[in-house]
């Protein structure tokens, strides 16, 4: 790879440059003919070596193909155009890695000279990152759509039973009461569906120190008390995680949604007795959400070995008011993107028939 180890002293940019620490995509300076003159730590790692080894090397070396790269950082550097984008596949220290590495490179002049700032990011992690700016982009959509469509709602609802109840009133002939009490009891079913819909953005958010192993207790015993029979909760916990500052009820919420949700899915192996929940924590650690870099994060797993969700509802099971269950309100899964989005995290869902995973993401301290 042409990637050795050297005693090469940082330049005096250096300090400047320490900001780039920071980013969570792969950063490098060079000069016009790829002489590295720094990397950032997210660089080193995913090279899986040193920055001393890296400096003064050629970036060239790292790539399996580099003509294109090579063209494109020399004209950047002559400043014929601004910037500029490739795809191309990243070469690592090989005792540590077997495959190539798939990134997006873009390539940007950097400053007043003729250096070079290379930044990499994994094609998997920029299919990440946008289909978070999607599900962010989801969930304020689906605010207004709420508010607005529990504004149209309400007054006229109100309207519909007061009239019912008035006409309830002045009727003579009781049998006819049966037909107000309908319209007064479907009225307050609409009622409650739309504080329902309300609820999440009108209640304060309640923080506090919370053990998500306390939080996924509480789940589990809620779900087998209503599952008694044919389901089992497995537990596959990282009791180091640290608590962190949170709504514990909210949290409860979200995850009892997505758990009740599976067991309902479940009925045909309660049946046989082998219908499976499984919770199951984990660190994760240089953890970018939503753009944003942490130094750890809590990764949350729901899984089950139910039927799947069917594959024309993958795409939409956190829209309002979609469901893959006769009478169900659609509501859960909305919910519970809402409320873990309130803390700052994301919320995925990766299913085929006989495996199910919910994952939630949430930054640490």
């Amino acid at each position: 790879m042409g990637l050795t180890a050297g005693a090469h002293r940082l330049p005096d940019d250096a300090d400047q440059w320490s900001v780039l620490d920071h980013l969570a995509s792969m950063v490098a300076i060079v000069e016009p003919d790829g002489r590295c003159l720094f990397a950032n730590t997210t660089f080193e790692e995913v090279l899986g070596l040193s920055r001393r080894a890296v400096l003064g090397e050629s970036i060239f070396d790292w790539f399996a193909d580099s003509a294109m790269l090579r063209e494109i950082v020399t004209a950047v550097a002559r400043n014929e155009y601004a910037t500029s984008r490739l795809q191309a596949e990243l070469k690592r220290h090989p005792n540590l890695y077997a495959d190539a590495l798939h990134v997006q490179v873009i390539v940007t002049r950097y400053g007043h000279g003729d250096q070079v700032l290379v930044e990499l990011v994994e094609i998997e992690q920029q299919t990440r990152q946008d289909r978070e700016e999607r599900a962010l982009d989801q969930v304020q959509a689906n605010k207004e759509l709420i508010r607005n469509l529990a504004h149209e709602i309400k007054n006229p609802l109100g309207g519909i039973r007061g009239a019912a109840q008035l006409l309830q009133m002045e009727l003579d002939d009781k049998s006819l009461i049966e037909y107000t009490q309908v319209i007064i009891h479907e009225a307050d079913r609409l009622q409650s569906l739309v504080d329902r819909l309300l609820a999440p953005h009108r209640r304060p958010h309640l923080v506090g120190d919370v053990n998500i192993h306390e939080v996924c207790e509480r789940v589990r015993s809620v779900i087998l008390a209503e599952f008694p029979k044919g389901l089992k909760v497995w537990r596959d916990y990282d009791t180091s995680i640290p608590e962190f500052r949170g709504d514990r009820e909210q949290l409860i919420q979200a995850l009892l949604n997505i758990a009740h949700n599976a067991a309902q899915a479940l009925s045909e192996r309660l049946a046989t007795h082998d219908a499976r929940i499984v919770f199951k924590t984990r660190v994760a650690r240089r953890v970018t959400i939503n753009r944003q870099l942490y130094r750890l994060a809590l990764v949350l797993h729901i899984e089950d070995n139910g039927p799947g969700i069917p594959e024309t509802l993958r795409d939409r099971i956190f829209y309002p008011l979609v469901s893959g269950r006769d009478g169900g309100s659609g509501l859960g899964l909305t919910l519970a993107q809402t409320f873990v989005q309130q803390h700052q995290g994301t919320i995925e869902c990766e299913s085929e028939p006989g495996h199910t995973v919910f994952k939630i993401t949430i930054p640490l301290p």
